[in-house]
């Protein structure tokens, strides 16, 4: 197949899965190209099965605010008509769909009719699309696509509640290319992060208000009264200048602010837990990577985390914002070197569930069906 998928660039999780789904099929012989306003961030080398379409957005001084979604529908366009593109999918309900739609009708007017494949990821909807503003836009996105996905129950579950949705959505779970892990010799000295009788705690996420990393923070606090850690806090964000300070005030000088990084598997292989404790998860992407370097888990119970990390196996899932529960269960785990031998080991196990190559099977299905919609 000849497939344009748009996505957004950056580090959050619905880019890092639209790039990995798009470069592994690729690999599997199907045309990809990717459209957007940056070539996304973990997107590899570039090939012949393998294109990147920049969307340019000219400034014009009538704009207050400059129409992307023009600029992106136009330029969908064009690489429809000049690669032969198939089959569109797009990642966010609005405005990928949206532009996809439109671009879409441009299309039908010219006598060229394209297939439009929407996955959902959650801040489109439970964030964004909830929005009065936004409601219609994204009812009338999701019901003129001609396939919908969702990355988790949880997510089509709160989609179904809060739109008027006559689509049909199916459930196909974020993924994790198990092959990149499996007989990786470990990649640092573990002395480089913490010392040899310090427990190495880890959180990574984008430090917006419902990732709550002063519960994180909290966490952190009650565990090292009984046990000697480090806290290693990955990412930026409007959160991150907060929990800084508040750090220095009480002089916790164990907790380091690393920032963006490229190095998650260096820090990831030596870490002890991970702590979630997000208010809001459609998936859960992150858990899923920590996972998969056998860290247990120490999450909320927000969204789709639960149908990643079970509680009790690949680690403990506690109600939002319950720090007593979770600092409590994050010591009985680090105290006991067999339990936590144990659910290192059942936390690879869980994710190994989310392999992509169990995954993609089923995307390609749906582009089939999406192909015959428009050919019956």
């Amino acid at each position: 197949m000849n497939i344009a998928v748009v996505c957004y660039p950056t580090f959050g999780g619905s880019g890092v899965v639209a790039t990995e789904l798009g470069m592994e099929l690729s690999k599997r012989g199907h045309q990809v190209h990717f459209v957007t306003y940056r070539q996304p961030v973990r997107l590899e080398a570039l090939g012949v099965h393998l294109q990147f379409h920049e969307v340019n957005v000219p400034e014009y001084d009538l704009f207050q605010y400059q129409p992307y979604e023009l600029a992106l529908s136009s330029r969908l366009v064009d690489v429809i008509k000049k690669f032969k593109i198939d089959l569109l999918h797009v990642h966010y309900a609005i405005p990928h769909a949206y532009a996809a739609y439109m671009a879409k009708k441009m299309l039908e007017d010219q006598g060229i009719y394209i297939p439009i494949v929407t996955t959902l990821h959650g801040t489109d909807i439970t964030l964004v699309g909830s929005h009065p503003f936004y409601k219609s836009a994204v009812t009338f996105s999701i019901n003129n696509s001609d396939c919908v996905t969702a990355v988790s129950q949880s997510l089509k579950k709160d989609t179904l509640a809060l739109f008027d949705i006559k689509n049909e959505i199916e459930v196909i779970p974020n993924f994790i290319d198990i092959s990149k892990y499996e007989g990786v010799p470990t990649p640092c000295e573990r002395s480089l992060l913490a010392k040899t009788d310090e427990k190495i705690l880890t959180h990574i996420s984008n430090f917006r208000p419902l990732k709550r990393i002063m519960d994180v923070i909290a966490i952190y606090e009650k565990v090292k009264e009984k046990i000697p850690c480090k806290l290693l806090m990955v990412g930026e964000g409007p959160e991150c200048s907060k929990a800084m300070e508040y750090c220095e005030k009480h002089q916790l000088d164990n907790v380091v602010f690393l920032g963006k990084s490229n190095q998650i598997d260096e820090i990831l292989c030596y870490s002890d837990l991970f702590l979630l404790t997000s208010e809001q998860e459609s998936f859960g992407l992150v858990a899923l990577e920590a996972m998969v370097h056998k860290v247990p888990v120490i999450s909320s119970d927000a969204g789709g985390i639960s149908e990643v990390n079970l509680d009790g196996y690949s680690g403990y899932i506690s109600k939002i914002g319950d720090i007593e529960a979770m600092s409590n269960k994050a010591i009985a785990l680090l105290l006991d070197p067999e339990k936590h031998q144990k659910f290192k080991q059942q936390a690879f196990e869980q994710a190994r569930k989310f392999d992509l190559y169990k995954v993609i099977h089923q995307y390609e299905k749906v582009y089939e069906r999406a192909l015959a919609k428009i050919n019956s």
